[in-house]
């Protein structure tokens, strides 16, 4: 009567083929791995009651010299304050060109000639494509900056509700991003329409942007055929991240101000807002993988990349957008799996190394820390506190292995009972299903309640476990266990 450990190493794998998936989860959804345990992610619920116009693609989070603490958000077509109280306040700048909602793209049907290639064949990556457009947002003191890609220009709010945000005087145009450096200096990214040119102003002065013996203004085009996307403040640094490679600026004082060094290759953002800073990294999505740097550049090791690459339209991949979790060491990059709009997430625990998966439909966010909780913002224009209580809408929540060898030779294993490993019996339920070879049909078995021990019968040479809950509890989950005797040869 032995004692089958179903050990599963936290994070899902889904790399591969069925049976390299083997022994590890390879499907979940609104769970997380957190010091040896399993067990659900946060819930949500409203923080705003009205609605912002537009779909919202970048969030900040700041306290004003007064103690006010204040959310901006920029949508593709306002520009918007929202109030402790959860007031959603227009700041929208006057003459601000609004963009588009949606990314354009045409290799599949249309986008050739009648017969130009065979059904079902991807077409040549010809044409030209055409992003979302999105806001860059970050914090000048105890003001908001901010530039949309549509518009090109830099914007100031000086934090009154009665006055909407003001082109930043002198600043360049045609932008495609900007942020603040260690050192406060503003960085024009794409500056003047120059995809590869950074523009800064005078530090501590930031309607200066005209160089002069008198000033630290200046300007500096990158050795790139990239064009810039995003730029990170680091510390004693300042990361550009491009459409391929990535860059570090270090301030070093007149005259040069500034000292410019490539620090990667084929590393290029997927998205103006698909990089977030945590415990002192750079953690961004690229084309076709994920990227760390903390004073090197490092590939980072996906263990569910073939699923996110493979189902990410791309056509909508400037819609990608990464947001911080630092109570739970995660980054979350939300992206648009099959759709048009962001509709799923791939999130990377960088303090245990391991990645999980799950639906969830948000297009911008900010960490805790200003605000007790995550703020994300649905495609809908309403913003969430996340990470509170257990409501979850219609979402399922559950976590599924892949298969798990309880066969003994040419035997099959019969087992008979399952010993649960909850923190409260009774919070989740799991079934099993069985199978004789790796692709051979499957057999499902239960949902079954946990309880001291439970209950089980069925047989196979090799079985998955689903963990589901639709409890409102903060369950945990850590090793089951099957006890299982041999049954007939196969």
């Amino acid at each position: 009567m032995p004692l089958i450990p179903l050990k599963i190493p936290a994070g899902v794998v889904k790399n591969g083929t069925v049976f390299q998936q083997a022994n590890s989860w390879n499907d979940a959804n609104l769970v997380r791995w957190h010091e040896g345990t399993m067990q659900p992610v946060g819930g949500w619920r409203a923080r705003t009651t009205s609605q912002m116009n537009g779909v919202c693609r970048a969030l900040i989070t700041y306290v004003d010299n007064s103690s006010n603490r204040r959310t901006v958000a920029g949508t593709n077509t306002k520009l918007y304050v929202i109030n402790e109280a959860g007031s959603v306040i227009d700041i929208t700048p006057v003459g601000f060109t609004t963009g588009n909602e949606s990314g354009t793209q045409n290799l599949g049907w249309g986008g050739l000639t009648y017969g130009s290639y065979a059904y079902g064949v991807p077409r040549p990556d010809t044409g030209s494509y055409g992003p979302c457009d999105t806001w860059s947002l970050d914090t000048w003191g105890e003001y908001a900056l901010g530039c949309a890609t549509s518009d090109g220009k830099i914007y100031q709010w000086a934090n009154n509700t009665g006055t909407v945000a003001a082109v930043l005087s002198n600043a360049p145009t045609s932008v495609n991003a900007i942020v603040v450096t260690p050192e406060r200096f503003v960085f024009a990214l794409g500056a003047g329409g120059a995809g590869n040119k950074v523009q800064w102003c005078d530090q501590e002065a930031n309607n200066t942007w005209t160089a002069a013996a008198t000033n630290q203004a200046g300007d500096f085009t990158l050795n790139t055929g990239g064009n810039l996307m995003l730029g990170m403040a680091m510390r004693g640094e300042t990361l550009m991240i491009t459409d391929t490679d990535a860059h570090v600026a270090r301030y070093q004082g007149p005259p040069f101000v500034f000292g410019f060094t490539k620090v990667g290759d084929g590393c290029g953002a997927i998205s103006n807002n698909a990089c977030v800073m945590a415990n002192d990294s750079a953690f961004w999505m690229s084309n076709h993988g994920f990227h760390v740097y903390n004073g090197a550049l490092q590939a980072l090791r996906c263990s569910v990349g073939d699923y996110v690459f493979s189902n990410l339209t791309e056509a909508q991949r400037s819609k990608v957008v990464a947001v911080h979790n630092s109570q739970f060491n995660e980054v979350w990059w939300f992206y648009p799996h099959g759709a048009t709009e962001n509709n799923a997430y791939v999130a990377y625990n960088y303090s245990e190394g391991h990645w999980t998966i799950g639906s969830l439909a948000r297009t911008a966010g900010d960490d805790s820390g200003v605000f007790l909780y995550p703020n994300l913002v649905t495609s809908d224009g309403y913003i969430y506190e996340h990470e509170v209580g257990f409501d979850y809408d219609s979402e399922t929540v559950f976590a599924e292995t892949g298969p798990v060898e309880i066969g003994n030779g040419d035997r099959l294993m019969v087992a008979r009972e399952l010993i649960g490993d909850e923190k409260t019996l009774g919070d989740v339920t799991a079934t099993f299903k069985t199978r004789l070879y790796p692709n051979a049909s499957e057999s499902s078995h239960g949902p079954y309640t946990l309880s001291t021990p439970t209950s089980v019968r069925f047989q196979g040479r090799q079985v998955s476990m689903r963990v589901t809950s639709a409890k409102a509890t903060d369950w945990r989950v850590g090793t089951m266990r099957l006890d299982v005797v041999a049954g007939s040869k196969r």
